[in-house]
């Protein structure tokens, strides 16, 4: 059976048969070994647990059975000879017995069936890091003090850091609960460390000017009283449109000619123009990335709407910036390349319908000196511009050791 290791307090994690809502199928290479509805995991999130499926659901006739493990497990073989399966001990609700299946050998796609899939539908491999509500939980900064927050933690263990889109996010919230009655117009951060999922975040606000129009607000970021992102937010009461115009709509294939990619976050799809984002260094292309994105479900608070739409603005430029460069790609990331995002920024024109396709168009403006930059633009399917943005990143020849990235997807 699959040994479990666990970053977060286990208090983080829920245990028990949890009902994946998805139909898996478990291949072998392209050999289907089990398609199943009833599916269910050891936990949650998905990486602190095992897949299990029904018996009845799996093809037992391409497993060949090995001998006992040494705590008494059955244990299966594929063709290659090499364990990939066993019957858990544990039992389905109706009482028949379950095969858990090991991860890194097979692939586990899991097309989502919960509730209103329908509008959103998404597939991906097993584990997930988690669903639409759990991002948006870990963005929705709690006051502990005056004009003091904390973010939550989370119990993932596919890897353990905090991306700088989340942080983002992180700094909007806290802004706007500092000033409730005006509107996030712009934040800019500055990730100066990173931080890990498995011990909460500290965000502090500095009034810096409480203005009739606007407010000016520098937030800070800590964790364990180390600083890890510093943010400055401007904020704005509203007027009436004086002058009004926008950036055009860049001329891409819509979201249904796009190619589905595979983000580990239920309710979240995305969608990749030309399949740009792609980890292959040996393809190249302009550098720009185009994709689209919609979730089931979006918060009614605007500046939790505001965190979502800014948190995947940090995903592209990177890819983009390396698009041109014959040998260079992100699976390369962590391993060969350092990689990372210096700062982000984000202007925000109209608030946003998260429910309704997106588009974000990246393009690498400059690469050099180990930094690159990407400039951005997000337009609902009508053209109408929603926000723009502005990402440096780290692109450098890797020094020493790294452990690196477990998992190659975004979130």
């Amino acid at each position: 059976m699959e040994t479990l290791t666990r970053i977060a307090p286990p208090e983080l994690v829920e245990t028990g048969l949890i009902d994946v809502q998805a139909h898996v199928r478990v291949l072998d290479g392209d050999v289907l070994l089990a398609a199943s509805d009833r599916a269910v995991s050891t936990a949650w999130p998905e990486a602190n647990g095992s897949l299990l499926v029904p018996e009845a659901d799996v093809d037992m006739a391409k497993l060949s059975e090995l001998a006992l493990g040494e705590d008494g497990t059955v244990r299966f073989a594929a063709t290659s000879g090499e364990p990939i399966a066993w019957r858990d001990s544990r039992r389905a609700e109706d009482g028949g017995a379950l095969i858990g299946f090991a991860r890194k050998p097979l692939t586990i796609l899991m097309e989502d069936r919960r509730q209103g899939w329908e509008k959103v539908s998404t597939v991906d491999r097993f584990p997930r890091w988690g669903n639409i509500s759990d991002l948006v939980r870990l963005m929705d900064v709690k006051p502990i003090g005056a004009d003091a927050y904390e973010a939550p933690t989370y119990g993932n263990i596919q890897r353990n850091v905090v991306e700088g889109g989340q942080l983002l996010g992180g700094v909007i919230v806290a802004a706007s609960r500092t000033d409730p009655a005006k509107r996030v117009v712009s934040a800019h951060a500055i990730f100066s460390r990173p931080a890990g999922f498995d011990k909460p975040l500290d965000v502090k606000v500095n009034r810096s000017r409480m203005g009739r129009n606007f407010s000016t607000l520098a937030v800070e970021v800590a964790q364990q009283g180390k600083p890890i992102a510093t943010g400055a937010v401007l904020l704005d009461a509203g007027a009436d449109d004086l002058i009004r115009h926008d950036a055009a709509m860049p001329d891409v294939p819509g979201p249904a000619e796009a190619i589905p990619y595979d983000f580990g976050l239920i309710g979240r799809e995305l969608r990749i123009v030309d399949g740009a984002y792609d980890p292959d260094p040996d393809r190249i292309g302009e550098p720009e990335i185009h994709s689209w994105m919609r979730h089931r479900w979006q918060p009614d608070e605007l500046c939790l709407r505001q965190a979502v739409l800014a948190q995947p603005t940090t995903h592209w430029t990177i890819g983009a910036a390396m698009r041109p460069h014959k040998g260079y790609g992100e699976i390369q990331a962590h391993r060969t390349i350092s990689t990372g995002v210096m700062s982000s920024t984000i202007f925000f024109q109209e608030d946003p319908d998260l429910t309704q396709w997106l588009l974000y168009s990246t393009r690498a403006t400059h690469a050099g000196a180990g930094l690159a930059q990407g400039e951005g633009r997000i337009f609902n399917q009508a053209g109408r511009l929603i926000a723009t943005y502005s990402v440096q990143v780290m692109v450098r020849a890797l020094i020493g050791a790294e452990t690196g990235m477990n998992d190659d997807r975004l979130m």
